[in-house]
């Protein structure tokens, strides 16, 4: 009983951290194309 806990609580843990680098990234994505916009709209 305690390891299929153990095993749904590690399961759960990899997917929020999946997730949350995909989001880190998605804003790391929008901050870059919002600084190439500014470049441009400064050329």
């Amino acid at each position: 009983m305690i390891r299929k806990i153990a095993l749904a609580v590690s399961v759960a843990a990899l997917g929020l951290t999946a997730t949350a680098c995909n989001t880190v990234k998605g804003v790391g994505e929008d901050i870059e194309s919002v600084g190439r916009a500014g470049e441009d709209a400064i050329d």
